[in-house]
């Protein structure tokens, strides 16, 4: 199986003309950042592996995808949390019930443990074989390498035709392993690349990096603020639904809000720049947000 190029769109946001790279559309149910992580996984065809496993929170946007790529691959998904609070397993909903509708095992570990153990190190004591492959938390690892670059390719094809102003990539960062690899295969056409850390801060952001071996590293924008991963924030909120009336186009609500923070700030000093934006998906993901923000803020 091959992903389709995704298309690239054209908006104003704010009075900020901007290219939508629409990575959401790669396919109906193995799309975003993490599809493109995984790619390669697509063409991993050792005859042992029976088993994807994988490990975060249950409602993380990997576990979609690496749901996705097991019902694909014909693989059984065995996913670790830590625990899965009991008004989710009552009315499952989000990344967690999309993950169970393609038959993924959601696993907590406070169900199958006695003694408080990490996901990861259960795993690498019970569950590495031949088998099983295992598949790091957020994709974080060099097999995202590959599919990274093909979504570089496609842009500086779409580039050859674009060159009217300097490019800027943009694009939030967990792990921040999509925008490093990005940079790696986009800076030597001339093309940058820009994010901001949505789970930790800068020195968190920059310590992934080098767990990578990447020398050349992707600007990182942030706010002097600080801004808690999952915490809900009005002004999130708000930059969310300006962008779903200004666009017409449905983003995540745990990353990308942040990212337009950034750059609401960064546009009036580069508007000499064309800005092109990489849509990561995850917007299942607000069936389970949205309705805090409503509640909190509506």
């Amino acid at each position: 199986m091959k992903l389709a190029n995704s298309p690239v769109t054209q908006h104003v946001f704010e009075e900020i003309p901007f290219y939508l790279k629409r990575d959401d559309l790669l396919h109906s149910q193995f799309s975003g950042n993490k599809a493109r992580k995984l790619m390669s996984l697509l063409q991993h065809d050792d005859p042992n592996i029976s088993h994807l496993i994988g490990y975060g929170s249950p409602q993380a946007n990997s576990l979609l995808s690496l749901a996705a790529l097991a019902a694909i691959k014909g693989w059984q998904l065995e996913f670790y949390v830590d625990r899965i609070p009991s008004w989710l397993k009552a009315r499952p909903i989000g990344n967690y019930r999309g993950a169970l509708d393609l038959g993924a095992k959601v696993i907590a570990m406070s169900d199958i443990c006695a003694e408080p153990i990490h996901p990861e190190a259960f795993i690498k004591k019970h569950r590495q074989d031949e088998h099983h492959l295992l598949v790091p938390e957020g994709g974080r690892s060099p097999i995202a390498e590959a599919g990274v670059k093909t979504l570089a390719d496609e842009i500086v094809e779409w580039a050859r035709f674009n060159q009217d102003k300097h490019i800027v990539v943009a694009l939030p960062s967990g792990t921040g392993t999509t925008a490093l690899y990005l940079n790696k295969h986009l800076n030597q056409h001339g093309i940058e690349v820009m994010t901001c850390p949505c789970v930790g801060g800068k020195n968190y952001l920059t310590t992934q990096f080098n767990d990578l071996n990447e020398a050349n590293h992707p600007k990182v924008l942030s706010r002097s603020q600080k801004h808690h991963f999952g915490k809900l924030y009005e002004a999130d909120y708000r930059v969310w639904q300006s962008l779903l009336e200004q666009t017409h186009i449905e983003f995540d609500l745990l990353y990308d809000p942040l990212m337009w923070r950034c750059l609401l700030e960064w546009y009036p000093k580069n508007v000499d720049k064309q800005l092109l934006y990489i849509h990561q998906g995850g917007v299942l993901g607000n069936e389970s947000m949205l309705p805090r923000y409503q509640r909190k803020f509506d």
